[in-house]
C-alpha cells in the first residue's frame, strides 16, 4: 500500500513538471508572437511615415514648381506689357512730331510747297536768297533769243535763283507725285556763235530727252524756308 503510493506521487510530481515545462515554452510562444506582431505594426508605421513623408515633399515641390512657373508667366507678361507700352509711346511720339512737322505747312499753298520741294530735291544750290518761280505756257519757245528755237508743247515751271550759279530746274508737273524735267540753262549762249539750223536741233532733243522725277515730301522746316524766300512772277 504504501509502495502504490509513493508510485502515485511520483506520477503526480511529474505530471506537475510537464505542466510547467508546457506552460512555459506557451508563454514563450505568446511573446514571442505578440513581439512578431509589434514588430510588424511599427514596420508598418515607419512605411506609412515615410510614404506620408514623401507625399508631403512632392506636394511642396509640386507647388514650388507651380509658384515658380506662374511668377515667370508672370514676369513675361509684364515684360511684354511694357514692351508693347513702350512701342506704343514711341509710336505717338513720331506721330505727334510727323504731325507737327505737317502743321507747319499747314497755312502755305500746295502750289509753293510743290516749288520749295522740288527745288529742295534737284536745285543746284541750297543756300540762295531768294527762289524765283517763273510759269511759261506751251507755245513759248525753249530758247526765247533764238526764232528756230523748237517750242514748249505744254506749260512748265521755272526755278532759279537770284544768281546765274545758283542753276535752274525747269518742269511739268504730271499730277502723280512725280514731275518732268527739261534740261534747259538759265541762260543761253548768243546766237551769233551757233550755226543755223543747230538751235533748232538743240531744243528739240531736250523735249525728247525729258526726264521723269518722282518728288520726296522732303524736310518741312527746309521747306518752308524756301517759301519765305519765295518770289513767284
Amino acid at each position: 500500500m504504501k509502495k502504490l503510493r509513493n508510485i502515485f506521487y511520483c506520477n503526480a510530481v511529474l505530471m506537475l513538471l510537464v505542466l510547467l515545462l508546457v506552460g512555459c515554452m506557451g508563454g514563450k510562444e505568446e511573446k514571442s508572437n505578440n513581439d512578431s506582431s509589434l514588430q510588424s505594426e511599427e514596420n508598418n508605421n515607419e512605411t506609412d511615415d515615410s510614404n506620408q513623408i514623401s507625399k508631403d515633399e512632392s506636394e511642396t515641390t509640386t507647388g514650388s514648381e507651380k509658384s515658380a512657373t506662374k511668377n515667370s508667366n508672370d514676369n513675361t507678361s509684364k515684360e511684354s506689357s511694357t514692351d508693347e507700352s513702350q512701342e506704343t509711346s514711341s509710336e505717338e511720339i513720331r506721330n505727334e512730331e510727323k504731325s507737327q512737322k505737317d502743321n507747319v505747312l499747314a497755312e502755305y499753298p500746295s502750289e509753293k510747297i510743290e516749288y520749295a520741294r522740288v527745288w529742295l530735291q534737284l536745285g543746284a544750290n541750297q543756300e540762295i536768297d531768294e527762289l524765283n518761280v517763273r510759269h511759261i505756257s506751251a507755245g513759248e519757245p525753249i530758247n526765247p533769243n533764238d526764232d528756230t528755237s523748237a517750242s514748249y508743247p505744254e506749260d512748265v515751271i521755272q526755278l532759279a535763283g537770284s544768281r546765274l550759279v545758283d542753276g535752274s530746274v525747269t518742269y511739268s508737273g504730271n499730277g502723280d507725285g512725280t514731275i518732268k524735267v527739261y534740261n534747259v540753262p538759265l541762260r543761253w549762249d548768243s546766237s551769233n556763235d551757233v550755226s543755223k539750223g543747230v538751235m533748232r536741233e538743240v531744243t528739240e532733243n531736250i523735249i525728247k530727252n525729258t526726264k521723269t522725277v518722282y518728288v520726296d515730301t522732303g524736310d518741312s522746316e527746309k521747306i518752308k524756308r524756301l517759301i519765305d524766300i519765295m518770289a513767284i512772277h
